[in-house]
């Protein structure tokens, strides 16, 4: 009997490269030879090879393939002519595996079994397509592996409603690789599963066979799964961040961002050709009278033809510059996908457009970029063809970028689409809805390269827009609209917009444009949207229409009236507290989001203990507005929970009380708070100061950038109170992991001078390590 502590120990050995370490596709071919040999020798103690009538030992999967990645399971079929003495020989060779904790997917069965378990098994039957001999009667293993795939040619077509089915099931449960953060390299959209799809269709003949770009795009995922494997030494097919580093080490691309746009561009190659294999194999469907469906018009020259965008027989796309555009607005339109043929056609014939577009070009455009949904899957095939890169060369720059920020949940490209899908839902909020998808499209088109991409895709923006046929004042408004595409959110976000100064700064840096003031009030909520989740939130789209309001105020030259110091319900409370000695709280809600309205005695402090009991009940601060009056100070808090829903009102009330009188140990408690939920990942945090963007000139402007961590704002105000630093407002914006904390400031007594400023600095950075 074959020893399968040999094995491993072998195995071992070729993972740890101790005789010089082998290359990804090496490692595998000497896992193939290696695990061949040990079951051929293996087979012979069995009795496999003298076995009467016939045995034969037959791999499939990973080793049938050749392709055998560490930590995978064998999988290994015993195939016999009816021999009484099968179990015995299957023990032999199944036991020492076992013994060695070798995984072993097995199955012992006669030539019909086989056949018969592969009609009624999908996965069976795609796996004899990779059944390979490795010992015995080689006659019997040819004659299974020949009836395996006669039967799959035979019967395939019938099979594939549920392999479809199967198919966008387990994309729907593993994601999508291209457009994931740990990708699944096996089970992914556009993974090795997806691959094996592929080549089942076309040993079925009713595909090509993958081609050299499919290929390559399968060696790269096998060599990550490979390296992943070797490097963690076990079973994994998701590629998380810290592997990716190592992974993409060993296989010479520096950093994992470049890895993650390879792994991106090879998904997206092997998820658009199952796309369209699949879609090719289902034959149209015909009418009562068995006639091939009627070509009904979509737009000039195409027509939908069964569920396909194609063609008119009529058209001629060498002489007709926007038919390219028309095409794909109405597949957009339609949700329909593009014909492979009418792909090929215009990939071949399709005129470059002259700069500048012909009106019809720029129509159908706006026309495919506001469709909806449906734009992602026409961006996708025009891409994939190389016709998306004849329209907007500069693409390349962002195609399969991965994002840096984990806010961000696409690749560059991808995002730049979804907001496009999202800017048409907003199209009738502006007075150009041209011009809001044509930014939407490009507003992140200078990422990818070593400068700021607002003010790179400006340049770039105003050059594509001249090409499109735009005037030279639309052209302006669309790289305004890339330039300041962050103007409004930051300013909201980390900003006081209830002061003068700050929308003052605002409308001059839009340079009074009206127009483009409602355009980023636009684009700001579909870019959010299109980030990710929980980027856009009521709160956020009330500080963006407060501004965006106050902007138009001005514009309108109706003035911008500051907001007065209290109002009676605030004064009210600040008289309550100072009669009391004590703090005094009311709490409103609209929806999740709570405002909490806090007044203290002049003596006490307001900003530390209410920061700290709302974070003691997971609460997050969006702003917080600080204000004296007769004797008292009031705050305004805005805030939402984390997680789960509002705390109960009576219990923020008495802990505010308690944290005013001083009883309350808040710093413990958020110490321990932040103990059971674990430190983040620490990052160096960052101070910046701005002089000119607050009323007063003893007031400055201090944003605190740093990784968000329970309690943070308790801890930054306790620094601001022990260095006699008052806070007039504060702004708190929280962009997934990280913060970024505005504070207007000024000393208690005195001027501003370069040492306070230090001072404080240090202290707040202290306080947010």
């Amino acid at each position: 009997m074959a020893d399968g502590g040999e094995l491993v120990k072998a195995t071992e050995r070729l993972l740890e490269g101790r005789h010089g370490r082998l290359g990804a596709s090496a490692l595998r071919a000497a896992l193939v030879d290696l695990y061949e040999f040990w079951l051929g020798r293996g087979a012979s103690a069995a009795g496999v090879d003298t076995a009467e009538p016939g045995v034969a030992l037959v791999a499939v999967g990973g080793l049938g393939r050749r392709e055998l990645v560490p930590f995978s399971d064998l999988d290994l079929l015993l195939v016999h002519n009816g021999n009484s003495g099968v179990g015995e020989i299957a023990d032999a060779l199944w036991y020492p595996l076992w013994d060695a904790k070798v995984g072993l997917d097995h199955s012992v069965r006669t030539p019909g079994e086989a056949l018969k378990v592969a009609s009624e098994d999908l996965r069976v039957a795609m796996g004899l397509l990779d059944a390979r001999h490795l010992a015995g009667d080689a006659e019997l293993s040819g004659r299974v592996v020949s009836a395996a795939r006669d039967q799959w040619r035979r019967t395939a077509r019938k099979q594939l409603p549920d392999m479809t089915a199967s198919v966008r099931q387990r994309w729907a449960r593993s994601g999508e690789i291209a457009q994931s953060a740990e990708p699944d390299l096996k089970h992914g959209r556009g993974g090795l599963r997806d691959f094996a799809v592929l080549e089942a269709l076309a040993a079925a003949q009713l595909t090509a066979r993958p081609g050299e770009e499919l290929l390559e795009a399968k060696g790269l995922l096998l060599d990550v799964r490979t390296e992943l494997r070797r490097e963690i030494r076990r079973e994994r097919d998701v590629l998380s961040a810290p592997e990716a580093e190592l992974v993409a080490a060993e296989l010479g691309f520096g950093d994992r961002f470049t890895l993650a746009r390879k792994l991106s561009g090879a998904g997206r190659t092997i998820a658009y050709a199952l796309d369209v294999a699949l879609r090719s194999t289902v034959e149209p469907p015909k009418t009562r009278f068995g006639r091939r469906p009627a070509r009904t018009p979509l737009a000039e020259n195409v027509v939908l033809h069964g569920n396909e965008v194609a063609l008119a027989r009529d058209a001629v796309p060498a002489k007709d510059p926007a038919l390219l555009l028309r095409v794909a607005a109405a597949s957009a339109r339609t949700g329909k996908p593009i014909a492979l043929g009418t792909l090929k056609a215009l990939a071949e014939s399709a005129p470059e457009l002259r700069t500048p577009w012909p009106a019809e070009a720029l129509n159908a455009l706006v026309e495919l970029l506001g469709a909806g949904e449906g734009l992602v899957d026409a961006v996708e095939s025009l891409d994939r063809t190389g016709l998306w890169s004849r329209l907007f060369p500069e693409w390349g720059a962002v195609r399969d970028l991965p994002p840096r920020s984990p806010v961000h949940q696409w690749t560059v490209d991808r995002h730049l689409v979804r907001t496009c899908v999202e800017a048409a839902k907003l199209t009738t909020t502006v007075s150009r809805p041209d011009l809001l998808l044509i930014g939407a499209l490009l507003h992140d088109i200078g990422k990818g390269r070593d400068a700021d991409h607002s003010v790179l895709g400006a340049k770039i923006s105003a050059q594509v827009a001249t090409r499109l046929g735009l005037s030279a004042a639309d052209a302006a408004t669309v790289s305004a609209m890339v330039r300041h595409h962050l103007l409004l959110p930051h300013t909201a976000t980390r900003r006081d917009i209830s002061e003068p100064a700050t929308v003052a700064r605002v409308v001059k840096t839009l340079d009074n444009d009206l127009v483009l003031v409602e355009l980023l009030h636009a684009l700001t909520q579909a870019d959010s949207l299109a980030t990710g989740p929980g980027v856009w939130t009521d709160w956020k789209a009330r500080l963006l229409a407060e501004l965006a309001a106050g902007c138009e105020e001005v514009l309108h030259g109706k003035g911008f009236t500051a907001p007065s110091p209290m109002d009676d319900e605030q004064r009210e409370l600040v008289a309550s507290a100072v009669a009391s000695g004590t703090g005094e709280i009311r709490i409103s809600s609209h929806g999740k989001v709570v405002t909490v309205l806090l007044a203290v005695p002049a003596r006490a402090e307001l900003l530390a203990p209410a920061a700290g009991v709302l974070a003691l009940n997971s609460l997050e601060v969006h702003s917080a507005i600080l204000r004296g009056h007769d004797g008292g100070r009031a705050g305004v808090f805005t805030a939402s929970p984390k997680f789960g829903s509002l705390p109960d009102a009576t219990l923020l009330r008495e802990q505010f009380a308690r944290a005013v009188a001083g009883t309350l140990p808040l710093t413990q408690r958020l110490a321990a708070k932040e103990r059971d939920y674990g430190l983040p990942a620490p990052v160096a945090p960052k101070v910046l100061w701005f002089d000119d963007e607050t009323t007063g000139p003893d007031t400055v402007v201090l944003e605190l950038r740093a990784t968000d961590r329970i309690g943070l704002l308790f801890r930054v105000a306790g620094a601001l109170r022990r260095c006699d630093a008052e806070v007039r407002w504060a702004k708190a914006s929280t962009l997934g992991g990280a913060v970024v904390d505005s504070f207007a400031v000024t000393p208690r007594s005195g001027r501003i001078e370069p040492g306070w400023r230090r001072e404080v600095e240090q202290a707040v950075l202290a306080a947010a390590s």
